[in-house]
């Protein structure tokens, strides 16, 4: 997949929303749970109600992994069915992942090889031997953790050296020397709306992912107002909001109905910010 693959769904669906398969077991409507996979029973219904206002996906694998094989399977099953009824999806395993070299790359082949992710969450700080092995694959996209939305970002993310350059801005600057915008993203986190403007000045082209609208309290319009360019250049994500708006057996009906209300908002940021004259 490409950027202008992704542009090319932004315009067509008028949206730039991601939906977040954080599919809690505990949290599954009810009546599901006596199916064969309630997981991939929720993840099914949650996906064919939704994308029509989404351009894409993310699993976050510790909602899978925690679940054990079965875990595995569902988050399996989830992604081959995406691939085949909607190609056109970005998917993203937010699997955070980042270690040394060996390691990365058995990584890699887990999620571009065995699986058929488009993109994946990678941490930066173990430098450009702990990225390498993903940027290997043409047409798959790195999305490195840049600057996040949680308390403890405050711990590291934002130390500052002799010269005043704070880390996260490090992370920026010197990580656009393994990959160009065609191949590398960054996780910018909604709650940091403010310093989005700081993360342009250093990224001006890279889509941006950014979680914490929603549930987390971000402000979608602040997000647009800083961070997007003239292809958009952001990928927002939405989990809880959308995929637990009901647990009743109403479910996917809701959830199409809390997905909509955010594609309506995009719609109209792209149309105040004029790119859906811009193809």
């Amino acid at each position: 997949m490409t950027l202008q693959d992704i542009f090319t769904q932004i315009v067509k669906k008028k949206s730039f929303l991601c939906v977040g398969l954080d599919s809690e077991f505990e949290k599954i409507p009810v009546c599901l749970k006596n199916t064969v996979d309630p997981v991939f029973a929720f993840n099914k219904a949650i996906v064919d109600a939704t994308t029509v206002f989404t351009i894409a996906y993310k699993l976050n694998l510790a909602f899978y992994e925690s679940c054990g094989i079965n875990g595995w399977q569902s988050f399996e099953k989830t992604v081959k069915y995406i691939k085949k009824n909607y190609p056109e999806i970005f998917v993203i395993a937010d699997a955070k992942r980042g270690d040394i070299g060996n390691t990365s790359k058995m990584y890699a082949q887990a999620f571009f090889e065995k699986s058929s992710f488009d993109a994946v969450t990678v941490a930066p700080y173990m430098g450009e031997d702990s990225v390498s092995p993903f940027l290997s694959y043409p047409g798959r996209f790195v999305i490195l953790l840049a600057l996040t939305s949680n308390k403890g970002a405050n711990d590291f993310q934002f130390f500052e050296n002799h010269q005043g350059e704070k880390l996260f801005e490090k992370v920026l600057k010197t990580s656009q020397n393994w990959a160009n915008s065609g191949q590398m993203m960054y996780v910018v986190g909604a709650t940091r709306a403010e310093m989005l403007t700081d993360v342009r000045k250093l990224v001006p082209n890279h889509f941006l992912l950014v979680p914490g609208v929603g549930a987390q309290g971000g402000s979608l319009s602040e997000v647009a107002k800083y961070g997007m360019n003239s292809q958009c250049g952001l990928i927002v994500n939405s989990s809880r909001a959308i995929i637990f708006a009901d647990v009743t057996e109403k479910f996917a009906e809701r959830a199409n109905e809390e997905a909509k209300k955010i594609q309506l908002e995009m719609e109209s940021l792209l149309k105040e910010y004029h790119i859906l004259k811009i193809i």
